[in-house]
């Protein structure tokens, strides 16, 4: 196979990529990883392809041993022609940015420096290394006046800084979409109806041995009233449901048999049990828990009573 066929196979297998693209391609997904079978397709096509090739050399070949010898002489003739005209654009092209001349000419750059036979040509740089040095300069100057005399885009420095902070708050959404990255300190305070629910469910199958349905306690602690032991609030709960309550007397930890988001929910609905009136509730453990993210509450201010002069008083008949 020719360079030639080699060239029009890899440049139909090009065009197919490019179309299977345009037609079955996705935004931030290439074809060929959205629909493996292309890469199927795309063997087939190249199998096709190098098959045709193949079969018209072979045909060439066969219908070039039936012509008579002069035949075949014009032929060869023909054929060392177009291959000296190959690519002749291509060529011509090349060897004008190579900038160098041709080993019949070279006498005429060359330097009275002989080191053993080796010789020194004098040749010019080549034109596209001087045509690329002179983009690097307008480069430059485009460069340094827009960042640095009219300041009309901002630097690195600054673009770095930029990019930190979207990323950073891109973190901090995913963190806080991301269910199951949650921790005490990501933890909220969960309000959906589906999660109460979950909790709820998870309460029911886990917890109501200890703290009974209706939350009042049992051999746990009541967590109907204002009175905690490890700290109230979700993130104190979502903690104690985490980690485990005090050593030796206090609940096991979850954390091995709930996820995050499970744990969440059901810290979610615990807290919701303050404020109920349970039917046997347990007696008050703990002390009482404010939390200290809450607005303070604003006295009213005192209005000064000021007395009244009863001989300043007369009526008026």
């Amino acid at each position: 196979m020719n360079k030639s066929s080699l060239f029009r196979i890899i440049t139909f297998m090009i065009i197919a990529v490019v179309l299977f693209e345009l037609v079955a391609g996705k935004e931030g997904t290439w074809a060929v990883q959205e629909y493996p079978l292309i890469w199927l397709i795309l063997g087939v096509l190249f199998l096709c392809a190098y098959l045709l090739e193949t079969s018209v050399k072979t045909l060439e070949k066969v219908l070039y041993n039936t012509l008579p010898e002069e035949a075949k002489e014009r032929y060869d003739a023909a054929a060392l022609a177009s291959k000296e005209q190959e690519f002749a654009g291509i060529k011509k092209v090349y060897a004008k940015l190579l900038g160098g001349k041709p080993m019949e000419e070279e006498g005429e750059i060359e330097m009275d420096h002989n080191y053993d036979g080796i010789r020194e040509l004098d040749n010019n740089l080549p034109p596209w290394w001087v045509y690329l040095f002179y983009a690097t300069i307008l480069f430059g100057v485009v460069y340094l006046t827009k960042y640095h005399v009219f300041d009309a885009a901002p630097d690195q420095a600054e673009e770095y800084l930029q990019e930190v902070a979207i990323a950073e708050k891109e973190i901090e959404e995913y963190k806080r979409t991301a269910k199951d990255l949650i921790d005490v300190n990501t933890v909220t305070l969960l309000t959906d109806a589906s999660d109460l629910n979950a909790g709820k469910t998870i309460f029911q199958e886990n917890c109501i041995a200890c703290h009974k349905a209706d939350g009042g306690g049992g051999i746990g602690p009541n967590l109907t009233d204002k009175h905690w032991i490890l700290g109230g609030g979700i993130k104190n709960v979502f903690n104690t449901i985490s980690e485990g309550g005090r050593d030796g007397k206090g609940m096991v930890s979850w954390k091995a048999d709930l996820s995050p988001s499970e744990m969440a929910q059901v810290a979610s609905y615990v807290v919701m049990f303050e404020g109920t009136t349970p039917a046997k509730p347990k007696e008050a453990e703990g002390e009482i828990w404010v939390d200290p993210n809450a607005p303070e509450k604003t006295s009213e201010p005192e209005v000064e009573e000021t007395p009244v002069d009863s001989t300043a008083v007369t009526m008026n008949n």
